[in-house]
């Protein structure tokens, strides 16, 4: 154990020293872009995507990977939430690398790019740039500034308009909620959080080179590009070899499942209101309150948040902030406030608006909430009976 210690230490000097003052890379040296496969994590859901740098003449195996973050960070989950989510540019051996991907059984394909030696060096230069703490750190943004798109970046940056996205191997060009669609099952909690959260910018088509946020597309992109009107990529291979990932959905916990289990409850408990003539006020309190505050967080990841997915979020015209004060106004007392049909049409006539806005291609809402906007109907539409009586 102690010689295994002693020989990690003298591997770590010995690395440190190598990138001490940025080498310069011989004839026999490789750039290479990493595609690994998706994986069970959300944050692994779409796969991922790093820069290999390879000199066996120099004893270089490392790996740029600008998809580094840490759970521990203060106030991790409030900056995420607020768009301030910083994320890092790490180097590490490729072997380290690789390591986590044998343990999760994730596959990972390798894109040598044809590149001469000084365009390898100039690559080299700016990673070992980047790589200065006072470089290292950037902010992510997971449709525009991640891991993977920051490939187009850097090529681009890095050879101008030598390099050229060709987009014509794209079936068509997809809207950034639809690619993300293409990884993450609609009728998933995860997938429903999502479409909650982001609001209309997603819908617009994004670009060839937006395409390049998803790992996979990234990969794709690169063998339809060209440097100096040549092929970028000189050859590809598979490193690990497993089997695609698959997301195995149970319909009973799934998001669709429980809203029509609550449509169906609704539907009963009203029924049994009208044959008493009675109203369930805990029942309109939950639905008005809970529907209230996923509002009021969507409100403020519209405008207190740096977001740029989830600014114009149409959602609020069904989750409206307001619910979560009328809650309180109806539940302590068993007569209707005058205003309170009146209120309730307005909601109505709000949801009727986001349908309308649905229909037209405004913002693509998840179809996951048509049981949540029929039960919040029945309710509304109820109460506004039961203040006639």
């Amino acid at each position: 154990m102690r010689q295994k210690f002693h020989l990690l230490f003298f591997c770590f000097i010995i690395g440190n020293s190598l990138f001490s003052q940025t080498p310069q890379l011989t004839e026999n040296s490789k750039v290479s872009l990493l595609t690994c496969a998706t994986g069970d994590e959300l944050y692994s859901a779409f796969g991922h995507t790093a820069f290999r740098v390879q000199d066996p003449a120099l004893g270089i195996d490392v790996v740029y990977n600008y998809g580094t973050f840490d759970f521990n960070q203060p106030n991790f989950y409030l900056n995420f939430t607020k768009g301030k989510m910083i994320y890092s540019l790490s180097r590490r051996s490729f072997e380290a690398f690789l390591y986590e991907y044998e343990l999760e059984k994730r596959w990972v394909k390798e894109q040598i790019l044809d590149l001469n030696l000084q365009q390898r060096n100039q690559l080299l230069a700016f990673f070992e740039e980047n790589y200065l703490p006072e470089n290292r750190d950037y902010l992510y943004d997971p449709l525009l500034n991640n891991c993977s798109s920051i490939t187009g970046d850097i090529l681009k940056e890095q050879f101008g308009d030598a390099i050229v996205f060709d987009g014509s191997h794209l079936e068509k060009q997809y809207t950034f909620r639809q690619l993300v669609r293409q990884f993450m099952g609609v009728n998933t909690w995860s997938m429903f959080g999502i479409d909650l959260a982001f609001g209309s910018p997603v819908d617009r088509k994004a670009s060839v080179q937006e395409h390049m946020f998803l790992p996979y597309y990234t990969m794709e992109q690169l063998r339809n590009t060209t440097l100096n009107g040549k092929p970028l990529v000189k050859r590809e291979r598979t490193i690990l070899n497993y089997s695609e990932h698959s997301q195995k959905g149970f319909f009973l916990l799934s998001p669709l499942f429980w809203f029509l289990m609550l449509l169906a409850f609704t539907a009963i408990a009203t029924y049994f209101d009208y044959k008493h003539k009675a109203r369930s006020r805990w029942l309109d309190f939950s639905l008005l309150f809970i529907t209230g505050l996923a509002g009021t967080f969507l409100f403020l990841l519209w405008v207190a948040a740096d977001h740029t997915s989830t600014p114009y979020n149409f959602n609020i015209l069904w989750a409206f902030p307001v619910n979560t004060i009328v809650a309180f106004t109806l539940v302590f007392q068993d007569k209707v406030p005058q205003w309170a049909p009146k209120y309730l049409w307005s909601a109505l006539g709000l949801m009727v608006i986001m349908l309308l806005l649905w229909i037209i291609k405004v913002q693509i809402f998840s179809p996951v909430l048509i049981p949540l906007l029929l039960t919040l109907a029945i309710r509304y539409l109820y109460i506004i009976k039961y203040s006639k009586l």
